[in-house]
């Protein structure tokens, strides 16, 4: 018999992670998780594995609990067969571990991380190559019964079908398309090398959406849709396998396909149903009276299941007791106190995952005694597993990243191996958080890491982070730990710095005046200085005539903004180190009398950044930070003429290790020039760096572009834009590397700071 995992296109209601789809073919489709008899088969429903036991102990005789097999309490359950069942576990990896358990004690079978499967005819687990068992087109049939027996591979890709259920080691029932639209249904069997197929008749022509229960006497019940398109209903129809032939049908108001499931026995046929005044209920019709009834299960995400057997049907809630109802008498017997899942093992009997009061929490199958009446034994144990503790920690309490390459190496030990941690680093002034599963990376108790400094692709800011790691099994059984530490990041301040992360930031104006400010990379990735992330500042920046990034003038740990208007006031802009500013604040007037300004640059050796100015005059004036938001600059020192023979002045700190920063000069001819800074506010004799500098418009002093301790100049024009990165050499300064900074936008900023 098969027990065909069909996924929920629009609810979960309990259905295991990888039968969900985002397929919604229905408009009232809702996730059925009904189980199957020993005569049926279908969705099988899963629930947390731990609840409360409130109901009284079953009148069953308990099974010995010894000698039986066991799963881990965390795991899901994957179906189950005749002569074991299959249970998965998600790594801490996202991966999905598929197992399958004998019954009889065996060893169980690793089956890997399939995308789906399916489980029918006997022991045989059908793997396939998506997560939707109707969209199988390729399988892999193991046979469990004899696992060390080569898989047989079934290619439908050929016959232009898909899955619908396993009939045997070496059969399945498949939907074919044909090239007219229609489809067919069809037995398809694999002998050798060659695959044969048969077509099933006596169904509608314009069968279609098929699904199937399992095989079960060499019958199958199969459900689909027929009838006009704007009128489509369901039927149902038992096929012999062997004929080739349907059958004994039965109608009802849809096909299923996507939610419902099929089950049969001796005297009943159900399948589940859907309306919005019942929720989920089983549709059972007697076969010998064809009198029907309808079981409400719950609502649409109440994680109810149910079960076929005989003439009776077991069903629930994971909140509430078990029970069996007798579909001709109406009779109800509790067979748990509490389950979450039933399903048909292909051999007369259902296996439930749940709770009695006697027995503890397991595996249990239900099988008609010889009264007629549902008996319970247990046939597995759910273990809790060892718990997992930390048991050493190894977080540093400061790390400077510019001192090790921007990552930090993190380690735990474990007392147990076959586990993870799950690790979240919060940054507490912000909240934001990365988290990394990890893994041993040598496989013993010694869990390691190395963080890459960033949160969500962006240099983590500076400050207090906390440190939380938490253990898990990797199969779920048994207890966690967990540990917290705080960690504090630092850096070498950079002047151009406004997020606090010890990487550039660059600030461009558009034509229609709204400022945005894109945050580099701290480091070259792949030899290339790179954006991380770009905000949008505001609009309103066209009333400035000029806008300069000046780095901390008013002795807060970040960079400021001033800007000039066109009536001559310069503003000053506070930045709060979250990449925002304060309300501007006016420095004063009459600094309309110059046309060039440039700052960011510890010019006098004081520690705090200085402003230089060119006038129409062409004298150039040096205005010292005071570290004073009130009065962020001293009164003017004049440094010397002749500066209107450049067209472009650029701070840009330190970069040839003289004694204080250095200033860039730009001539008409687009040669620039180099002016070491003497440490006073003045500069040595100028040197030429060389020419064709012309192509840009805008030369920035970007502070510590690629941290490698030296400031850099980044150059914006209309041919592209390049970052010089500082040598320390006074004969060749820079040499020039690429960035995807406004790249294919040379021509879009007007002011680039």
């Amino acid at each position: 018999m098969a027990h065909t995992y069909v996924p929920c296109p629009v609810f979960s209601l309990g259905v295991p992670l990888h039968q969900r789809t985002t397929h919604a073919r229905l408009a009232t489709a809702v996730a059925a998780v009904l189980a199957v008899t020993a005569l049926g088969a279908g969705t099988l429903a899963t629930a947390p594995a731990a609840f409360a036991a409130t109901a009284g102990p079953v009148a069953e005789s308990p099974a010995q609990a010894e000698g039986l097999p066991g799963y881990a309490e965390a795991a899901e359950m994957g179906g189950v067969a005749p002569s074991g069942f299959l249970t998965y576990s998600f790594e801490a990896d996202s991966s999905r571990q598929l197992r399958w358990t004998p019954f009889d004690g065996g060893a169980p079978v690793a089956l890997g991380e399939p995308e789906g499967w399916s489980i029918g005819g006997g022991d045989v687990v059908v793997l396939g190559n998506t997560s939707w068992t109707a969209e199988f087109t390729s399988l892999s049939l193991r046979n469990m019964a004899a696992p060390s027996s080569p898989a047989v591979e079934i290619d439908l890709g050929p016959l232009n079908g898909r899955y619908v259920s396993v009939l045997s080691p070496t059969s399945v029932l498949a939907q074919l398309a044909k090239g007219d639209g229609t489809t067919e249904l069809h037995v398809v069997t694999k002998t050798g090398a060659e695959t044969t197929s048969r077509k099933v008749t006596g169904l509608p022509a314009d069968a279609a959406d098929f699904l199937a229960s399992g095989v079960q006497g060499g019958k199958v019940l199969v459900g689909y849709a027929t009838g006009p398109q704007d009128a489509r209903t369901g039927g149902r129809a038992f096929v012999d396998v062997a004929a080739g032939t349907a059958s004994e049908t039965y109608a009802s108001i849809e096909s299923g396909y996507d939610f419902s499931t099929l089950q049969f026995s001796d005297s009943h046929v159900a399948w589940v149903d859907y309306n919005r005044t019942d929720g989920l209920y089983v549709t059972s019709v007697d076969r010998t009276t064809k009198e029907r009834k309808k079981t409400v299960l719950g609502a649409r995400d109440s994680e109810a299941y149910a079960g076929l057997l005989g003439e009776w049907l077991v069903h629930g809630t994971p909140e509430n007791t078990a029970r069996a109802v007798n579909l001709r008498t109406g009779e109800t017997k509790v067979v748990a106190d509490r389950a979450t899942f039933a399903s048909p093992a292909g051999d007369g009997t259902l296996v439930m995952r749940g709770e009695r009061a006697a027995d503890g929490k397991g595996l249990f199958r239900i099988a008609l005694a010889q009264d007629g009446a549902p008996a319970v034994t247990k046939v597995a144990n759910e273990v809790l597993g060892a718990p997992v503790a930390i048991l050493g920690t190894q977080v540093p309490a400061t790390v400077n990243l510019d001192a090790n390459g921007g990552r930090v190496a993190l380690g735990w030990t474990l007392s147990r191996a076959d586990a993870y941690l799950a690790v979240t680093l919060t940054h507490n002034a912000t909240g934001k958080w990365y988290q990394q599963y990890v893994h041993s990376p040598t496989g013993d108790e010694n869990f390691s890491f190395e963080w890459d400094g960033l949160l969500e692709g962006v240099d983590a800011p500076n400050g207090a982070y906390t440190v939380r790691a938490e253990s898990a099994p990797n199969d779920g059984a048994g207890a966690g730990d967990q540990s917290t530490r705080q960690m504090t990041l630092t850096r070498t301040p950079n002047p151009h710095d406004y997020t606090n992360n010890g990487s550039t930031d660059v600030f461009a104006r558009d034509s229609a005046g709204v400022l945005w400010r894109d945050d580099l990379r701290d480091r070259p990735v792949n030899g290339q200085v790179r954006t991380a992330q770009r905000t949008r500042i505001g609009s309103g920046w066209n009333t400035y005539k000029q806008i300069e990034a000046v780095g901390s003038i008013a002795g807060a740990a970040h960079g400021d903004l001033v800007a000039l208007d066109g009536s001559g006031v310069l503003w000053h802009y506070l930045g709060k180190g979250d990449g925002t500013f304060t309300a501007r604040k006016q420095v004063g007037g009459g600094w309309g009398a110059y046309n060039k300004i440039t700052g960011g640059s510890d010019l006098n050796g004081d520690g705090r950044s200085d402003l230089l100015a060119t006038d129409a005059s062409g004298v150039l004036w040096f205005y010292k930070g005071t570290g004073d938001s009130t009065r962020p600059f001293a009164t003017r020192v004049k440094v010397g003429g002749g500066w209107g023979a450049y067209n472009q002045l650029t701070a840009v700190g330190n970069i040839a290790g003289a004694a204080a920063g250095d200033l860039v000069a730009r001539d008409k001819d687009g040669v620039l020039w180099l002016y070491l800074g003497k440490g006073d506010g003045t500069f040595a004799a100028r040197k030429q760096i060389g020419g064709g500098w012309g192509a840009f418009s805008q030369l920035v002093g970007a502070g510590d572009a690629d941290a490698d301790g030296r400031p850099d100049l980044i150059a914006y024009g209309a041919g592209g834009t390049y970052v010089y990165r500082a040598t320390g050499s006074t004969t060749r300064p820079f040499t020039r590397t690429s960035t995807n900074l406004y790249a294919g936008e040379g021509t879009r900023f007007t002011n680039v700071s």
